[in-house]
């Protein structure tokens, strides 16, 4: 039997940027991981001879510019690079948008110079508001608790500290922030402007990873969450890792390592010991017993709490409630090796515009049709696809002059109706999401030489997604900020001692941003210390 200071359940970007924290400080810390290679969902693999990929997370903007510095991932070999345009937005009819430094403006005049005039104002308003939340994602929200004890009042003061952050926010600005964490982005977005292809710029970050429709209340937060992100100092921008999404968990692995971490992989855990209503340690498929002072999860908290304790462990009404937590996003995700690359009909040949986010979703009432079907059918007849073609950034993930494709599908429902079962439907939806993005690029579905098709269940099964869901628990005011994941725990603690949360199911929530691992570490250390800071 081992005896560690701290046992992280995940090696995923999250347990990994913990794990370094901790080793840094001078714990002692074990990783364990059930699948054969580090990083989650944040993977670079080979899914086609040849043909390298990130599998599953798929781009780079929200990973905090903290944790890049903190870890010195830059000297384990990270290096992110810009697209050249942002996003490319086609329309069936031949339109389209392109985004980016100096592209914006004269793409958008053409389908509305109202819109040209009012994009940069909205953009700005946006910032004022992510400018204030970003300073919230570094530290733990105010948690709620019961009584009057010590561990109140550092929560009271949290809260006044809170307040006094928001308190930045002019009146108005208050207002636009209660609006972006109530109303739909489609009523926030019919308000702005008129062009569809504008308006599904800013819908499909409302969408992705989010089983809903643009109309549906609180959408607009998730299209705020999205507007976090900087690459390079540039706020904002979206980008790509070197090497692909696995280039950063490699880089936290290899950082944590050298502060003394240890990873295991191939080490499934079976479940957490508890004594005495406390966590202390856990036990692997393998039957090995891991002792720590400290159990810290990366994993989806339903899956934690649901799939990973001893029956009985749980203060019932905790046990009732996570039991209800809610997951699920509408998510397809697609590899395919090309043997050549794309020809748009609405901006032919080759540019940077393939560089860029690819959006195939002409519409507000096109995206809200595609949610509406997956309810009805399991699956949307006219999906909302995001292509990526990474190798037009870094040719080291294909053969010279062939490429690989990320395709981001929305939208099918995390558990088909009727009883269906998404292994008999696997190749046929992902048939479809081919087809999808023929119709904008014809001839992409004959440059298809090999293709990988992960459905809701299949992300589920590799990487723990439950329900697909990207975010560990859908981004909804009862799961966000001191209720994330649940009232009472948002303080990366749980309902055991030794318990603690670390992964996307905590404070701020999901994405490669490092900052629920940031954050976990920091109320881990002060536990270990004995103080409150």
């Amino acid at each position: 039997m081992s005896q560690y200071d701290a046992i992280i359940i995940g090696a995923g970007h999250n347990g990994l940027t913990c794990s370094a924290y901790l080793a840094m400080s001078g714990l002692k810390v074990k990783v364990v991981e059930r699948r054969k290679v580090v990083g989650g969902a944040a993977v670079t693999e080979e899914f086609f001879p040849g043909f390298r990929n990130s599998v599953a997370a798929y781009t780079v903007s929200l990973l905090n510019p903290r944790v890049i510095a903190d870890l010195n991932l830059a000297s384990h070999g990270l290096r992110i690079v810009e697209r050249r345009a942002q996003n490319f937005v086609p329309s069936p009819g031949g339109s389209y948008l392109l985004t980016g430094e100096g592209r914006t403006h004269q793409s958008l005049a053409k389908l509305s110079e109202r819109d040209a005039l009012r994009i940069d104002e909205f953009n700005r308003e946006l910032e004022i508001v992510a400018d204030v939340l970003r300073q919230f994602i570094l530290r733990a929200p105010p948690n709620v608790v019961e009584g009057f004890s010590l561990n109140a009042l550092r929560e009271g003061f949290n809260a006044l500290e809170t307040g006094n952050i928001l308190r930045q926010l002019s009146i108005e600005h208050q207002r636009l922030l209660l609006d972006l964490f109530t109303l739909s982005a489609g009523d926030i977005l019919d308000e702005w402007f008129e062009s569809d292809l504008c308006k599904a710029l800013f819908g499909f970050d409302a969408v992705v990873g989010n089983y809903a429709s643009p109309y549906a209340a609180g959408s607009a937060y998730v299209m705020l969450h999205h507007a976090f992100g900087e690459v390079n100092g540039k706020k904002g921008l979206w980008g790509h890792a070197i090497g692909g999404m696995g280039a950063i968990t490699q880089a936290m692995a290899k950082s944590a390592r050298a502060s003394g971490a240890e990873i295991e992989t191939g080490a499934a855990v079976r479940t957490v010991l508890v004594d005495d209503r406390r966590a202390v340690g856990v036990a692997l498929e393998n039957g090995t017993e891991i002792r720590a002072r400290y159990v810290i999860s990366n994993l989806n908290p339903k899956l934690l709490y649901t799939r990973l304790m001893p029956e009985g462990s749980l203060p019932k009404p905790f046990a009732d409630r996570i039991a209800r937590y809610r997951n699920g996003s509408g998510t397809f995700r697609m590899n395919v090796a090309l043997s050549a690359l794309p020809s748009f009909s609405a901006l032919p040949g080759h540019g940077d515009h393939l560089t860029s986010g690819i959006i195939m979703a002409p519409g507000l009432r096109y995206m809200d049709r595609a949610y509406q079907d997956a309810r009805t059918y399991g699956w949307s007849r006219e999906p909302i696809v995001e292509m990526l073609i990474p190798s037009t950034l870094d040719d080291s993930l294909s053969p010279s002059g062939q490429h690989v494709a990320s395709l981001f599908c929305q939208h099918v429902a995390p558990e088909l109706p009727d009883g269906k079962s998404w292994d008999d439907h696997r190749n046929e939806v992902a048939d479809l999401m081919i087809a999808t993005v023929d119709q904008y690029a014809p001839g992409f579905a004959h440059s298809v030489i090999g293709r990988q098709a992960l459905t809701p269940l299949d992300l589920e099964r590799e990487f723990g997604l439950i329900g697909g869901d990207i975010f560990h628990g859908k981004l909804t005011l009862n799961q966000l900020f001191s209720a994330r994941p649940l009232l009472g725990h948002a303080d990366f603690r749980g309902p055991l001692k030794g318990l603690y949360h670390c992964g996307s199911g905590a404070h701020p929530g999901g994405g490669v941003t490092g900052a629920p691992g940031f954050n976990a570490a920091q109320t881990v250390l002060r536990d270990h210390q004995g103080i409150f800071l």
